[in-house]
Protein backbone atom coordinates (compact mmCIF):
# COMPACT_ATOMS: atom_id res chain seq x y z
CA UNK A 1 0.00 0.00 0.00
CA UNK A 2 2.80 2.43 -0.85
CA UNK A 3 1.80 6.03 -1.55
CA UNK A 4 3.70 8.70 -3.46
CA UNK A 5 2.89 12.23 -2.34
CA UNK A 6 3.19 14.95 -4.96
CA UNK A 7 1.11 17.93 -5.96
CA UNK A 8 -1.07 17.14 -8.94
CA UNK A 9 0.26 20.25 -10.71
CA UNK A 10 3.71 18.60 -10.48
CA UNK A 11 5.04 21.40 -8.32
CA UNK A 12 6.87 20.47 -5.14
CA UNK A 13 8.91 17.42 -4.25
CA UNK A 14 7.52 13.87 -4.56
CA UNK A 15 8.03 11.50 -1.64
CA UNK A 16 7.19 7.78 -1.58
CA UNK A 17 5.70 6.46 1.65
CA UNK A 18 5.79 2.66 2.15
CA UNK A 19 2.30 2.74 3.66
CA UNK A 20 -0.50 5.16 4.60
CA UNK A 21 -0.39 4.90 8.44
CA UNK A 22 2.01 7.11 10.38
CA UNK A 23 2.62 8.50 13.87
CA UNK A 24 1.65 12.12 14.48
CA UNK A 25 3.96 14.65 16.10
CA UNK A 26 3.80 14.99 19.87
CA UNK A 27 4.48 11.39 20.85
CA UNK A 28 8.26 11.52 20.33
CA UNK A 29 9.03 15.19 20.74
CA UNK A 30 12.82 14.95 20.54
CA UNK A 31 13.53 11.96 18.31
CA UNK A 32 14.67 9.63 21.08
CA UNK A 33 12.49 6.61 20.22
CA UNK A 34 12.49 6.43 16.42
CA UNK A 35 13.72 2.83 15.89
CA UNK A 36 11.17 1.36 18.28
CA UNK A 37 8.33 3.36 16.73
CA UNK A 38 9.10 2.02 13.27
CA UNK A 39 9.09 -1.48 14.71
CA UNK A 40 5.50 -0.94 15.86
CA UNK A 41 4.52 -0.89 12.20
CA UNK A 42 4.31 2.82 11.38
CA UNK A 43 5.19 3.59 7.77
CA UNK A 44 6.26 7.08 8.74
CA UNK A 45 7.10 8.78 12.03
CA UNK A 46 6.89 12.50 12.70
CA UNK A 47 8.88 13.84 15.64
CA UNK A 48 8.47 17.20 17.38
CA UNK A 49 7.40 19.85 17.62
CA UNK A 50 11.00 21.00 17.99
CA UNK A 51 11.76 24.60 18.98
CA UNK A 52 15.05 26.40 18.16
CA UNK A 53 16.00 26.87 21.82
CA UNK A 54 15.24 24.47 24.69
CA UNK A 55 12.09 25.22 26.66
CA UNK A 56 10.26 23.42 29.44
CA UNK A 57 6.74 23.99 28.19
CA UNK A 58 3.81 24.61 30.51
CA UNK A 59 3.62 23.61 34.16
CA UNK A 60 2.48 20.11 35.14
CA UNK A 61 -0.05 18.57 35.16
CA UNK A 62 -0.51 19.27 31.47
CA UNK A 63 -2.02 16.09 30.00
CA UNK A 64 -5.44 14.68 30.89
CA UNK A 65 -7.31 11.59 29.77
CA UNK A 66 -11.01 11.82 29.01
CA UNK A 67 -11.54 8.09 29.45
CA UNK A 68 -15.31 8.13 29.05
CA UNK A 69 -14.92 10.03 25.78
CA UNK A 70 -11.74 8.29 24.53
CA UNK A 71 -10.10 11.66 24.23
CA UNK A 72 -7.07 13.54 25.55
CA UNK A 73 -6.53 17.18 26.51
CA UNK A 74 -2.97 18.46 26.57
CA UNK A 75 -1.35 21.81 27.19
CA UNK A 76 2.29 20.81 26.86
CA UNK A 77 3.32 24.11 25.26
CA UNK A 78 6.08 22.88 22.93
CA UNK A 79 8.30 21.31 25.59
CA UNK A 80 11.49 20.64 23.66
CA UNK A 81 15.18 19.90 24.13
CA UNK A 82 15.85 22.43 21.39
CA UNK A 83 17.10 22.07 17.82
CA UNK A 84 20.75 21.54 18.72
CA UNK A 85 20.10 18.60 21.05
CA UNK A 86 17.60 17.06 18.65
CA UNK A 87 20.13 17.41 15.86
CA UNK A 88 22.50 15.30 17.93
CA UNK A 89 19.86 12.62 18.48
CA UNK A 90 18.94 12.55 14.78
CA UNK A 91 22.62 12.33 13.89
CA UNK A 92 23.00 9.30 16.14
CA UNK A 93 19.92 7.67 14.64
CA UNK A 94 20.96 8.29 11.04
CA UNK A 95 24.52 7.21 11.78
CA UNK A 96 23.22 3.91 13.16
CA UNK A 97 20.43 3.13 10.71
CA UNK A 98 21.15 5.21 7.61
CA UNK A 99 18.97 7.58 5.63
CA UNK A 100 19.01 11.34 5.22
CA UNK A 101 21.96 12.96 6.96
CA UNK A 102 23.80 9.68 7.60
CA UNK A 103 26.88 11.19 5.95
CA UNK A 104 26.86 13.96 8.58
CA UNK A 105 27.08 11.52 11.49
CA UNK A 106 30.56 10.81 12.81
CA UNK A 107 31.38 7.70 14.86
CA UNK A 108 33.59 8.75 17.77
CA UNK A 109 33.17 5.89 20.27
CA UNK A 110 36.57 4.27 19.80
CA UNK A 111 38.64 7.00 18.19
CA UNK A 112 38.05 10.51 19.48
CA UNK A 113 40.81 11.99 17.35
CA UNK A 114 42.59 13.38 20.43
CA UNK A 115 46.35 13.90 20.58
CA UNK A 116 46.54 11.27 23.31
CA UNK A 117 44.93 8.72 21.03
CA UNK A 118 47.27 9.63 18.18
CA UNK A 119 50.31 9.39 20.43
CA UNK A 120 49.25 5.97 21.69
CA UNK A 121 49.01 4.74 18.12
CA UNK A 122 52.33 6.25 17.10
CA UNK A 123 54.17 4.54 19.92
CA UNK A 124 53.47 1.06 18.48
CA UNK A 125 56.10 -0.43 16.22
CA UNK A 126 55.36 -0.20 12.50
CA UNK A 127 51.85 1.15 13.10
CA UNK A 128 50.55 -2.37 13.75
CA UNK A 129 48.41 -1.18 16.66
CA UNK A 130 46.62 1.31 14.40
CA UNK A 131 45.64 -1.47 12.00
CA UNK A 132 44.61 -3.75 14.84
CA UNK A 133 42.47 -1.09 16.51
CA UNK A 134 40.66 -0.28 13.27
CA UNK A 135 40.09 -3.95 12.50
CA UNK A 136 38.68 -4.58 15.98
CA UNK A 137 36.43 -1.56 15.63
CA UNK A 138 35.13 -2.78 12.25
CA UNK A 139 34.48 -6.27 13.63
CA UNK A 140 32.67 -4.80 16.62
CA UNK A 141 30.55 -2.59 14.40
CA UNK A 142 29.59 -5.53 12.16
CA UNK A 143 28.73 -7.72 15.17
CA UNK A 144 26.57 -4.96 16.64
CA UNK A 145 24.65 -4.54 13.38
CA UNK A 146 24.07 -8.30 13.12
CA UNK A 147 22.84 -8.67 16.69
CA UNK A 148 20.31 -5.84 16.75
CA UNK A 149 16.91 -5.95 15.05
CA UNK A 150 16.88 -3.18 12.41
CA UNK A 151 13.76 -1.02 12.33
CA UNK A 152 11.31 -1.26 9.48
CA UNK A 153 12.13 1.19 6.73
CA UNK A 154 10.04 4.31 6.94
CA UNK A 155 9.82 8.03 6.33
CA UNK A 156 10.98 10.43 9.05
CA UNK A 157 9.26 13.80 9.39
CA UNK A 158 10.37 16.67 11.61
CA UNK A 159 7.70 19.03 12.97
CA UNK A 160 8.96 22.54 13.75
CA UNK A 161 7.63 25.12 16.20
CA UNK A 162 8.59 28.53 17.55
CA UNK A 163 9.78 29.43 21.01
CA UNK A 164 7.14 30.83 23.35
CA UNK A 165 9.02 34.06 24.06
CA UNK A 166 10.25 34.64 20.51
CA UNK A 167 8.87 37.45 18.36
CA UNK A 168 10.77 36.26 15.26
CA UNK A 169 8.76 33.34 13.93
CA UNK A 170 10.48 33.37 10.53
CA UNK A 171 13.87 33.21 12.22
CA UNK A 172 12.71 30.38 14.50
CA UNK A 173 11.41 28.18 11.68
CA UNK A 174 14.47 28.97 9.55
CA UNK A 175 16.72 27.82 12.39
CA UNK A 176 14.79 24.57 12.65
CA UNK A 177 15.08 23.95 8.92
CA UNK A 178 18.80 24.75 8.90
CA UNK A 179 19.66 22.48 11.81
CA UNK A 180 17.24 19.60 11.30
CA UNK A 181 16.31 19.71 7.62
CA UNK A 182 19.35 17.68 6.48
CA UNK A 183 18.13 14.71 8.58
CA UNK A 184 14.43 14.92 7.67
CA UNK A 185 12.57 13.21 4.84
CA UNK A 186 9.92 15.92 5.18
CA UNK A 187 9.39 19.04 7.29
CA UNK A 188 6.27 20.43 8.97
CA UNK A 189 5.58 24.08 9.81
CA UNK A 190 3.32 23.91 12.86
CA UNK A 191 1.23 27.08 13.15
CA UNK A 192 -1.75 25.47 14.89
CA UNK A 193 -0.89 24.41 18.43
CA UNK A 194 -3.37 26.03 20.82
CA UNK A 195 -0.83 26.02 23.66
CA UNK A 196 1.63 28.64 22.40
CA UNK A 197 0.28 32.20 22.70
CA UNK A 198 -0.15 33.92 19.34
CA UNK A 199 0.86 30.91 17.25
CA UNK A 200 -2.51 30.39 15.60
CA UNK A 201 -2.56 33.98 14.38
CA UNK A 202 0.07 32.86 11.87
CA UNK A 203 -2.74 31.06 10.02
CA UNK A 204 -4.12 34.41 8.86
CA UNK A 205 -3.57 35.12 5.20
CA UNK A 206 -0.76 37.70 5.19
CA UNK A 207 1.31 36.28 8.09
CA UNK A 208 0.94 32.76 6.67
CA UNK A 209 2.00 33.88 3.19
CA UNK A 210 5.09 35.63 4.56
CA UNK A 211 6.00 32.68 6.76
CA UNK A 212 5.58 29.98 4.11
CA UNK A 213 7.40 32.02 1.47
CA UNK A 214 10.35 32.46 3.81
CA UNK A 215 10.42 28.85 5.00
CA UNK A 216 10.30 27.55 1.43
CA UNK A 217 13.38 29.66 0.65
CA UNK A 218 15.11 28.25 3.74
CA UNK A 219 14.17 24.74 2.65
CA UNK A 220 15.64 25.33 -0.80
CA UNK A 221 18.90 26.47 0.81
CA UNK A 222 19.35 23.98 3.66
CA UNK A 223 17.23 20.92 2.80
CA UNK A 224 16.30 20.97 -0.90
CA UNK A 225 15.29 17.29 -0.79
CA UNK A 226 12.56 17.75 1.84
CA UNK A 227 8.89 18.49 1.07
CA UNK A 228 7.36 21.08 3.40
CA UNK A 229 3.87 20.71 4.89
CA UNK A 230 1.90 23.18 6.97
CA UNK A 231 -0.20 21.93 9.91
CA UNK A 232 -3.49 23.73 10.51
CA UNK A 233 -6.14 23.82 13.24
CA UNK A 234 -9.65 22.34 13.08
CA UNK A 235 -11.10 25.53 14.59
CA UNK A 236 -10.79 27.67 11.45
CA UNK A 237 -13.93 29.23 9.99
CA UNK A 238 -14.78 28.62 6.35
CA UNK A 239 -13.43 32.03 5.34
CA UNK A 240 -10.20 31.32 7.23
CA UNK A 241 -9.88 27.94 5.51
CA UNK A 242 -10.40 29.69 2.18
CA UNK A 243 -7.50 32.03 3.03
CA UNK A 244 -5.26 29.11 4.01
CA UNK A 245 -6.14 27.27 0.79
CA UNK A 246 -5.33 30.34 -1.29
CA UNK A 247 -1.96 30.82 0.41
CA UNK A 248 -1.07 27.14 0.06
CA UNK A 249 -1.83 27.30 -3.66
CA UNK A 250 0.07 30.57 -4.15
CA UNK A 251 3.24 29.65 -2.26
CA UNK A 252 3.70 26.19 -3.77
CA UNK A 253 3.86 24.49 -0.37
CA UNK A 254 4.09 20.73 -0.80
CA UNK A 255 1.16 19.71 1.38
CA UNK A 256 -0.99 20.17 4.48
CA UNK A 257 -1.57 18.28 7.73
CA UNK A 258 -5.22 18.50 8.79
CA UNK A 259 -5.70 18.87 11.68
CA UNK A 260 -4.19 19.72 15.05
CA UNK A 261 -6.03 19.60 18.40
CA UNK A 262 -9.12 21.74 19.04
CA UNK A 263 -10.04 24.35 21.63
CA UNK A 264 -13.71 23.43 21.19
CA UNK A 265 -15.54 21.21 23.67
CA UNK A 266 -18.35 19.17 22.07
CA UNK A 267 -21.51 18.97 24.16
CA UNK A 268 -21.23 15.18 24.02
CA UNK A 269 -18.21 15.17 26.39
CA UNK A 270 -18.95 13.58 29.77
CA UNK A 271 -15.52 13.27 31.41
CA UNK A 272 -14.86 15.64 34.35
CA UNK A 273 -11.55 16.52 32.67
CA UNK A 274 -13.41 18.23 29.83
CA UNK A 275 -13.02 21.48 31.78
CA UNK A 276 -9.22 21.42 31.53
CA UNK A 277 -7.55 24.05 29.36
CA UNK A 278 -5.68 22.80 26.31
CA UNK A 279 -6.09 21.09 22.97
CA UNK A 280 -8.58 18.23 22.69
CA UNK A 281 -7.66 15.20 20.58
CA UNK A 282 -8.82 11.62 20.06
CA UNK A 283 -12.28 10.28 19.27
CA UNK A 284 -14.18 13.54 20.09
CA UNK A 285 -12.54 15.40 17.17
CA UNK A 286 -12.69 12.60 14.60
CA UNK A 287 -15.69 13.94 12.69
CA UNK A 288 -14.57 17.58 12.81
CA UNK A 289 -11.13 16.63 11.54
CA UNK A 290 -12.60 14.60 8.68
CA UNK A 291 -14.88 17.48 7.70
CA UNK A 292 -11.89 19.87 7.67
CA UNK A 293 -10.02 17.46 5.39
CA UNK A 294 -12.98 17.32 3.03
CA UNK A 295 -13.29 21.12 2.97
CA UNK A 296 -9.58 21.75 2.34
CA UNK A 297 -9.53 19.08 -0.36
CA UNK A 298 -12.38 20.83 -2.16
CA UNK A 299 -10.91 24.31 -1.71
CA UNK A 300 -7.61 23.19 -3.25
CA UNK A 301 -9.36 21.16 -5.97
CA UNK A 302 -7.54 18.06 -4.82
CA UNK A 303 -4.18 19.42 -5.98
CA UNK A 304 -2.51 19.66 -2.55
CA UNK A 305 -1.65 16.42 -0.71
CA UNK A 306 -3.21 16.15 2.75
CA UNK A 307 -2.09 14.11 5.75
CA UNK A 308 -5.19 13.50 7.85
CA UNK A 309 -5.05 13.25 11.63
CA UNK A 310 -7.63 13.32 14.40
CA UNK A 311 -9.34 10.42 16.15
CA UNK A 312 -8.02 7.60 13.96
CA UNK A 313 -8.45 4.37 15.93
CA UNK A 314 -9.62 1.85 13.32
CA UNK A 315 -9.30 0.98 9.67
CA UNK A 316 -12.76 2.49 9.13
CA UNK A 317 -11.59 5.81 10.62
CA UNK A 318 -8.59 5.85 8.28
CA UNK A 319 -10.77 4.89 5.32
CA UNK A 320 -13.15 7.78 5.99
CA UNK A 321 -10.29 10.27 6.06
CA UNK A 322 -8.89 8.92 2.80
CA UNK A 323 -12.31 9.25 1.15
CA UNK A 324 -12.53 12.82 2.45
CA UNK A 325 -9.30 13.69 0.65
CA UNK A 326 -6.34 12.62 2.80
CA UNK A 327 -3.52 10.78 1.05
CA UNK A 328 -2.09 9.53 4.35
CA UNK A 329 -3.31 9.37 7.95
CA UNK A 330 -1.63 9.70 11.33
CA UNK A 331 -2.36 8.11 14.71
CA UNK A 332 -1.56 9.36 18.20
CA UNK A 333 -4.19 9.74 20.92
CA UNK A 334 -6.02 6.49 20.19
CA UNK A 335 -2.84 4.58 21.09
CA UNK A 336 -3.60 5.65 24.67
CA UNK A 337 -6.75 3.52 24.63
CA UNK A 338 -5.91 0.83 22.09
CA UNK A 339 -2.22 0.28 22.78
CA UNK A 340 0.58 -0.12 20.20
CA UNK A 341 -1.21 -3.05 18.54
CA UNK A 342 -3.69 -0.58 17.06
CA UNK A 343 -1.21 0.18 14.28
CA UNK A 344 -1.25 -3.32 12.79
CA UNK A 345 -5.01 -3.59 13.30
CA UNK A 346 -5.66 -0.32 11.42
CA UNK A 347 -3.48 -1.46 8.55
CA UNK A 348 -5.26 -4.83 8.31
CA UNK A 349 -8.76 -3.33 8.56
CA UNK A 350 -7.94 -0.67 5.98
CA UNK A 351 -6.58 -3.24 3.53
CA UNK A 352 -9.76 -5.32 3.94
CA UNK A 353 -11.97 -2.27 3.32
CA UNK A 354 -10.10 -1.37 0.15
CA UNK A 355 -10.57 -4.89 -1.22
CA UNK A 356 -14.24 -5.05 -0.18
CA UNK A 357 -15.00 -1.78 -1.97
CA UNK A 358 -13.12 -2.64 -5.14
CA UNK A 359 -10.13 -0.34 -4.73
CA UNK A 360 -6.74 -1.57 -5.89
CA UNK A 361 -4.66 0.99 -4.01
CA UNK A 362 -4.82 3.76 -1.43
CA UNK A 363 -4.47 6.32 -4.20
CA UNK A 364 -7.68 5.03 -5.79
CA UNK A 365 -9.82 5.92 -2.75
CA UNK A 366 -8.40 9.39 -2.00
CA UNK A 367 -11.10 12.04 -2.36
CA UNK A 368 -13.89 9.60 -3.30
CA UNK A 369 -16.39 11.70 -1.30
CA UNK A 370 -15.80 14.64 -3.67
CA UNK A 371 -17.12 13.09 -6.87
CA UNK A 372 -16.36 15.80 -9.42
CA UNK A 373 -12.75 16.20 -8.30
CA UNK A 374 -12.36 12.46 -7.77
CA UNK A 375 -13.39 11.41 -11.29
CA UNK A 376 -11.27 14.15 -12.87
CA UNK A 377 -8.27 12.79 -10.98
CA UNK A 378 -9.13 9.23 -11.99
CA UNK A 379 -9.20 10.35 -15.62
CA UNK A 380 -5.83 12.06 -15.21
CA UNK A 381 -4.30 8.92 -13.69
CA UNK A 382 -5.65 6.74 -16.50
CA UNK A 383 -4.19 9.10 -19.11
CA UNK A 384 -0.79 9.03 -17.40
CA UNK A 385 -0.82 5.23 -17.25
CA UNK A 386 -1.78 4.99 -20.93
CA UNK A 387 0.98 7.43 -21.89
CA UNK A 388 3.49 5.47 -19.83
CA UNK A 389 2.43 2.20 -21.44
CA UNK A 390 2.64 3.81 -24.89
CA UNK A 391 6.18 4.97 -24.19
CA UNK A 392 7.20 1.49 -23.00
CA UNK A 393 5.60 -0.14 -26.06
CA UNK A 394 7.34 2.22 -28.46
Amino acid sequence: MSTTIQRSDNKGIPLKFPGPIGLAAGFDKNGSAIPGLFQLGFSFVEIGSVTPEPQDGNARPRSFRLVEDRGVINRFGFNSLGAESVRGLLGEYRGEFGGRGAELAVVTDDDDGSEESKNDDSEEEGGRSVITNKLLWALGWAWHRLMIIPPNQGILGVNLGKNKTSDDEIGDYTTGIRKLGPYADYLVINVSSPNTPGLRSLQQREPLYNLLTSTMKARDEYAPHAPVYVKIAPDLSLSEMEDVAAVVMETGIDGMIVSNTTNARPESLVSPNKREVGGLSGAPIKNRSTECIRTMYKLTNGTIPIIGVGGVGSGRDAYEKLKAGASLVQVYSMMVYEGPGVVSRIRKELADLLVENGYKSVEDVVGADCEDIYWNRVEERVKKRMEAEKIVTV
